[in-house]
């Protein structure tokens, strides 16, 4: 136990995307394998209270904590590196830190004086960090600021370090994560980006204890030099964080580098060795995984202009990798957008799928793309190929099978068509109160539930238990009028809540079809490196069996 809690902030200059979030918790990684206690926040400099409310498409995915609270993705990294659970003090936007000050001085907490930007916003943030230290009971806490540096949404979080660092110099430690680009007309990495961000640093009154140096390759000698030089730092500060297959070899390429022993020595903190055997054991066969096997996340959200966004949907990327990892195989994603599949598009498009061993249809909200998921899904369930679908997915399945087996062929769901006259999905009556009041913001079921798992089915040969707890996002059940008529035609409802009344996991008999699952909750949000989620890992078995039997043919 450190004599006095330690924090290490980590800040982001030149761009975005530069990877803080994955520093971070490689970070609080390192730390946590010398055997002290660790918590990591994160804070974004949105003036939205949460990320729910956030379009996807621009912020990403939205994570969904234990507690409900809805936040940043770097959370999920967090979680996973840490294989810990957070909770909403580890997360904050400058909403959430304005609203909390605003109501302190409409409640007189500050007496009647002047309350400002400086000190007063600064000083909530410090007490957030400080209580999420507390309730962890923390020796070290990593705080990732988001943004870049430079600019004016994230000063008031660099006046927080500034603050904390002057009162504890041997406590606090700042890392400037950076991006060094290699122009491919000059050929050679370039470092004056990375010393503009430098002074941009200084100007708030905060000098980077490391520098850690990204880019597509390893920085040499010269390159670790020439930023010492002009950013004030030893060149032994500089670590070198090159492009990697995995994101799971950022801890070792650090630790390689002696990061761990460098923070230890400015934090002040014993020096002990790192314990990262399990961890290497699981990145070495990330990393030397040799059979493929092919999964489309057929989603809606994926198009950011003429790029594609795969942050929206990292969880369950990560979880699909993560699983076949624990499988013995490496899972290559291909991303396929669900409106090229829309009527009028042709079989063709269809027909592609068969290529792929395993389909799985992800959250989302709204009308845009429907009609291409329930295709897809129908094209899955008839073709026998692994399918997986994901609250929004398990919803669309149960329609198609309800349009498609049961004769329903009005069966829709009240996202789609409220005045729908067969509602197979609707909106849960504690929610159309708030949908009234326009209350959209963190109003949804949110948080880990509890869920009864039926004896005998596929879901309970997965989680191997009869009570499973599940973190969920959504607003709308399966209708409790149709479980009869859908159960009659085959559908089962392995999992329900354990009063028996929403429906958590729907699938189809194995005799009917090899694996055709789908989850009312996001199981992506509970996989973790060195623990496979369940399904996910049945999911991708299923998908290596659909590989073997394809091959033999």
């Amino acid at each position: 136990m450190a004599k006095s809690p330690k924090y290490i902030f980590v800040t982001g200059g030149v761009m975005s995307g530069v990877g803080k979030g994955v520093t971070t918790s490689s970070i609080a990684k390192l730390m946590q394998a010398r055997g002290l206690k660790v918590t990591a926040l994160k804070i974004d400099p949105y003036i939205n209270v949460d990320a729910g409310t956030m379009n996807p498409t621009e912020h990403g995915e939205v994570f969904v904590l234990n507690d409900g609270d809805e936040c940043d993705q770097d959370m999920g990294n967090y979680e996973r590196f840490l294989d810990i659970d957070l909770s909403r003090i580890n997360y904050m936007t400058t909403g959430r830190v304005y609203q909390e000050v605003i109501r302190r001085e409409r409640n007189l907490d500050y007496g009647g004086k002047n309350v400002e930007v400086v000190p007063d916003i600064p000083k909530e943030v410090i007490r957030r960090i400080n209580k999420a230290a507390n309730e962890a009971k923390a020796d070290v806490t990593v705080i990732e600021i988001g943004g870049t540096i430079g600019e004016y949404q994230n000063i008031i979080f660099l006046e927080a370090a500034r603050m904390m660092k002057i009162a504890k110099p041997n406590d606090v430690a700042i890392v400037m994560v950076s991006f060094l680009p290699v122009p491919s007309k000059i050929g050679e990495m370039k470092t004056k980006p990375t010393q503009y961000a430098s002074r941009t640093l200084n100007s708030v009154g905060l000098q980077a204890d490391i520098i850690i140096a990204r880019s597509e390759m390893a920085l040499d000698k010269k390159r670790k030099q020439k930023i010492s030089t002009f950013c004030n730092i030893s060149p032994e500060a500089v670590i070198s964080a090159p492009d990697v297959d995995s994101i799971y070899d950022v801890p070792l390429n650090f630790e390689k580098d002696s990061l761990g022993d460098i923070l230890t020595s400015i934090l002040n903190l014993k020096r002990r060795p790192a314990n990262l055997t399990t961890w290497k054991r699981f990145a070495t066969k990330a990393r030397n995984g040799r059979t493929e096997v092919n999964i489309a996340i057929v989603g809606k959200y994926f198009n950011s202009g003429d790029f594609v966004l795969s942050d929206v949907y990292i969880s369950v990327i990560e979880a699909l990798k993560v699983a076949g990892v624990w499988a013995g195989v490496k899972v290559k994603v291909h991303y396929r957008h669900s409106q090229e599949f829309e009527n009028g598009v042709g079989k063709k498009k269809l027909t592609d799928l068969a290529r792929y061993d395993g389909i799985l249809v992800p959250g989302g909200f709204g009308k845009t793309g429907i009609d291409g998921k329930l295709r897809v899904i129908e094209y899955a369930r008839k073709n026998k190929i692994p399918f997986f679908g994901i609250c929004y997915g398990l919803q669309l399945a149960t329609v198609e099978f309800a349009r498609n087996v049961v004769g329903l062929k009005k069966a829709t769901t009240e996202e789609i068509d409220p005045a729908a006259t067969e509602l197979l999905i609707g909106v849960m009556p504690e929610q159309k109160r708030l949908l009234k009041e326009n209350q959209y913001g963190g109003t949804m079921r949110l948080g880990a539930y509890p869920a009864k798992i039926k004896k005998g089915t596929l879901a309970y040969r997965a989680y191997k238990t009869e009570i499973v707890s599940e973190r969920h996002r959504h607003r709308y059940e399966v209708n409790p009028q149709y479980i009869e008529i859908l159960e009659d035609k085959g559908l089962v409802f392995s999992g329900r809540s354990p009063d028996g009344r929403l429906m958590e996991i729907m699938e189809l008999p194995e005799k009917v079809h090899p694996f055709f699952v789908g989850t009312q909750f996001h199981p992506e949000f509970s996989s973790r490196p060195l623990t496979p989620q369940p399904l996910f890992l049945a999911f991708v078995k299923a998908a290596i069996t659909k590989r073997n039997k394809k091959r033999k043919s």
